[in-house]
């Protein structure tokens, strides 16, 4: 750009140069002429203006005059077309980032194959969610052009100014040097899921990893990658998210935690809970709030919070923090190890430099609590729960989930006097360490059980990489032949899986191909730290053949099966066990994440998931989709009215500018359904919170520290209900076995009753109520209003009428889903399958689930609520020290009796 202008000025004063001179030259034979006059008729000649008071008056200067027109016509047009083009070319690549501003200014590098809308937007939204990082500037390095929903966006006045576009490629060294790349203070390089090739787009990924490594050494590298096997490559960055092992994960922990890829979505993304705060529904508000809860760490010598916990044990430090801030202690990095654990137990003495890992609405820098408090005696209980409101947990909580809170709420006058107290014990042999819901006649200790399983790291790892975990192993690895269902072979006899006399209910994973994206499925279900009596027997319904290196993998962990088949065949269904299975995870396919249309991608995999929920509607079916904006066609009913109302919700949200609209769509808040691209936030939040990943892996158990606990779930019983609250089950929890509650899984039930109708006219009208069929069904609406009307009035009839329609809804679904019923049964005979134990759902009740981060103390616990637990590793006991071993083997009755104790 520069050498074609300066090209075009040299042109013109040439030209003008050599008209001058000559003008004046030839002038001399006639009316002479200075240089200024000729300088004056130049201007005013190429202007084309021709006042006419300076003019030549002899031939030579006349016909000079005729011929430097000619050339100026000639040449400086195509100068300046030459010109124009370079500077189109130079808008559509985006020009230069300067040099001043990239030495005066903070910057960081998006290196991507292409931009659309919803990536641009999520990183955008999330990077600038940080306070302290809205003055730094964001260079997209694109090979394409932009996109005209990208280029709209970018005109917008709030990113105008600091998103600047460069079309260009990362493995050209004079792109980056327009990127300033080796100013910025980071790169995030992120790769095209959408392509067909996966491992072409990670191939892709990995070339930029290498040049912009290459180019800036001291840049701070963020990489996102899609194939496990693929991470060897770009081991040197210092920050990886790997989208398959993140996937895996989460939909395995779905099917036993319930709503894990919600919680953790939640967790990673930054908000400020101002979700669902004007909604009529109770549950939004409590739901929006708490999704605002993320994880933020301090040094306890610098905080507030926890400095008065030093010397310590975590257990106590965790459950007083939360009694007296609401802020959930739940990790911490050890000044020794420099290694994160999650709940290290009561083994763990809270030191000045511990890092301390805590979820809240806000982090401490941010909140109220700006001066010290007074110490506690360390010889009394906890500090009193009416010494201090929770200001960062102001949230106005319906009747059913606990009194309000607000700023003036004195939570001692409601707190019970025969509470357990949390005491400061002694990191001591007698220290009760037991499991409170766990079985415990397998004991974590044993090497060995009865059922031939043992424990260790598997054997085969599949790929270079894999984080080994300690695991629940076969002592001798299963035949290929007995893993495939559909064949017999001389270790079976039968093909039916009831013929494997499995005792708990099966998890059925519906995939293209094997990978090994399928390996960290299996690993957290298979996880040591797992109660043996609590494995669950998992099918790979795959449509293609497995590979013999993935078999060779999986062959060693116990329960594990497969079938050759589709999800699109009633018959493979059927052949895996589906009627039998408690949960049903499909997987997107990769060969359908392409589509000419936007969003078309999921249309299989939603249609084929919508079949399964009509046929087995008792059956837990947890999706991954490609689009998220594809998640409302989940469970999709065109009669749904808490579906389209939450619809309207969504799309208030989004006017407001939320980054979390999605959450209040009923089958992502449940956790049935999410989408990988929503993960995505977890590489950008890395930017400020380099500790994200490794906690998020924690979390999803793929990886292990000695000393960390892990994840799991309880639910509450009936028995459990004494405890009242929540605040009193983190008290409870932390003074007798040291597990720390994270959050709450609520299930909220609507239970509509059809009409009573007499059995006998049931049976003699079918099975089917056909509306046009039954007058008594078809005049309901018409008596259910006059009936109204002559009682209630007008008023109370449409609502009524309303009622006993949606009542009318439920007797019709019933009906079909009995069809559908019938069918499965008739069809599993026809295939020689047991149809003993099929159970059929319960047709007359609707419910929507939710999860709870970190919510309130006094929020209500209410029957088969599943709270999130962070368990601390049972494995870091003094195994040598037999008052610990018979500690932990007592722990179930002891603490039973203890709860019992408090409830009366």
């Amino acid at each position: 750009m520069f050498n074609q202008l300066l090209i075009l000025i040299s042109t013109i004063v040439c030209l003008i140069f050599t008209f001058i001179c000559g003008v004046e030259h030839l002038q001399r034979a006639g009316t002479k002429l200075s240089v200024f006059d000729s300088f004056y008729f130049c201007i005013v000649t190429f202007s084309t203006v021709g006042f006419g008071d300076v003019v030549p008056d002899v031939w030579p200067s006349k016909l000079l005059v005729v011929i430097m027109i000619f050339v100026a016509l000639m040449v400086l047009p195509i100068q300046f077309e030459e010109l124009a083009y370079l500077w189109m070319e130079r808008q559509k690549s985006g020009g230069d980032y300067s040099r001043q501003r990239a030495e005066t200014e903070k910057h960081v590098v998006l290196c991507v194959s292409s931009v659309k809308i919803e990536l641009l937007m999520d990183f955008l939204n999330e990077f600038y969610a940080h306070p302290i990082l809205q003055e730094h500037y964001v260079i997209i390095l694109c090979p394409g052009e932009q996109d005209p929903a990208v280029r709209r966006v970018l005109r917008i006045p709030m990113w105008s100014h600091r998103v600047i576009y460069l079309q260009g490629s990362a493995l050209k060294d004079q792109d980056l040097v327009r990127a300033k790349l080796d100013n910025a203070e980071a790169c995030f390089i992120l790769t095209c899921r959408c392509e067909a090739d996966r491992n072409a787009a990670d191939h892709q990924t990995i070339l930029r990893a290498w040049a912009v490594k290459d180019f800036a050494p001291s840049c701070t590298l963020f990489v996102q990658i899609l194939k496990p096997e693929n991470k060897i490559h770009v081991k040197f960055a210092d920050h990886i998210v790997c989208e398959e092992e993140f996937k895996y994960a989460m939909l395995a922990l779905n099917c036993i935690c319930p709503a894990t890829s919600t919680f953790i979505t939640l967790l990673v993304h930054t908000s400020q809970g101002l979700e669902g705060q004007h909604s009529p529904e109770d549950w939004h508000r409590i739901y929006g709030k708490c999704s605002g809860n993320e994880v933020y760490s301090i040094v306890l010598k610098e905080s507030v919070f926890f400095s008065e916990y030093e010397g310590k044990s975590f257990p106590y430090a965790s459950f007083n923090a939360y009694n007296k801030y609401g802020i959930c202690l739940f990790g911490v990095c050890p000044d020794d190890t420099k290694n994160i654990l999650l709940n290290p137990g009561p083994q763990h003495i809270m030191q000045p430099l511990d890092v301390c890992f805590y979820i809240s609405l806000t982090k401490e820098e941010n909140s109220c609590f700006k001066t010290e408090r007074p110490q506690p005696p360390t010889s009394s209980a906890i500090t009193s729960m009416g010494t201090m409101a929770i200001g960062m947990q102001e949230i106005s909580i319906p009747s059913s989930l606990g009194p309000s809170l607000s700023t003036e709420t004195n939570i001692s006058e409601t707190r019970k006097p025969y509470m357990v107290p949390v005491l400061e014990l002694p990191d001591s042999p007698s220290y009760l360490t037991g499991n409170l819901f766990r079985d415990q006649s397998e004991s974590p200790y044993q090497p060995c059980t009865g059922d031939g399983y043992t424990k260790g790291y598997p054997p085969d790892l599949p790929y270079i990489g894999s984080s080994p975990i300690l695991c629940h192993l076969r002592k001798e690895k299963a035949h290929k032949c007995c893993m495939q269902l559909e064949k017999t072979c001389n270790h079976k006899d039968e093909e039916d899986i009831k013929a494997y006399g499995l005792k708990n209910k099966l998890i059925i994973v519906s995939a293209e191909t094997t990978g090994n994206g399928l390996y960290n499925f299996i690993l957290p279900l298979r996880a040591s730290y797992r109660p043996e009596n609590e494995l669950c027997p998992i099918v790979l319904l795959l449509e293609q053949k497995p590979d013999a290196e993935f078999l060779e993998t999986v062959c060693w962990f116990p329960m594990i099966y497969y079938l050759h088949g589709s999800i699109d065949s009633l018959d493979d269904l059927l052949r895996c066990g589906v009627s039998f299975a408690a949960n049903m995870v499909v997987v997107d396919k990769e060969s359908t994440m392409t589509a000419k249309e936007d969003y078309m991608a999921d249309a299989k995999t939603i249609v084929n998931v919508q079949t399964l929920f009509r046929m087995f509607s008792g059956l837990n079916i947890i999706t991954e989709l490609t689009h998220p904006a594809n998640m409302r066609f989940m469970q999709f009913s065109v009669k749904d009215c808490h579906a389209l109302a939450f619809s309207k919700l969504e799309k208030k949200e989004r006017e407001k500018g939320s980054n979390l609209s999605f959450i209040f769509r009923l089958p992502f808040a449940a956790g049935r359904v999410f989408s990988i691209g929503m993960l995505d936030t977890l590489l950008y939040q890395c930017f400020v919170k380099d500790y994200m990943i490794t906690i998020t892996r924690l979390l999803l158990g793929l990886e292990t520290t000695p000393k960390s606990g892990f994840l799991c779930s309880m639910s509450i019983t009936e028995e459990d209900l004494c405890i009242e609250t929540y605040g009193r089950l983190y008290e409870l929890l932390s003074s007798t076995v040291g597990d720390i509650p994270i959050g709450i899984y609520r299930t909220d039930s609507q239970i509509f009753e059809p009409p009573e109708t007499p059995q006998s006219q049931i049976s003699d009208r079918g099975s089917v109520f056909e509306e046009g069929k039954d007058p008594e069904i078809q005049s309901l609406r018409r008596r259910s209003i006059q009936w109204a009307t002559n009682l209630l009035g007008p008023w109370h009839a449409e609502r009524d009428a309303e009622r006993l329609s949606q009542q009318r809804g439920v007797l019709l679904s019933c009906s079909e889903r009995q069809e559908l019923t019938e069918l499965v049964k008739k069809r599993m005979k026809n295939l020689g399958l047991a149809t003993h134990g099929f159970d059929e759902p319960n047709y007359n009740q609707s419910s929507h689930s939710y999860a709870l981060i970190n919510p309130s103390p006094d929020t209500r616990l209410e029957l088969n609520d599943i709270v999130y637990i962070i368990r601390k590793d049972p494995v870091s006991l003094k195994l040598n020290d037999p008052d610990n071993i018979k500690n932990a083997m007592r722990g179930d009755s002891q603490i039973r009796e203890k709860n019992t104790i408090i409830c009366e």
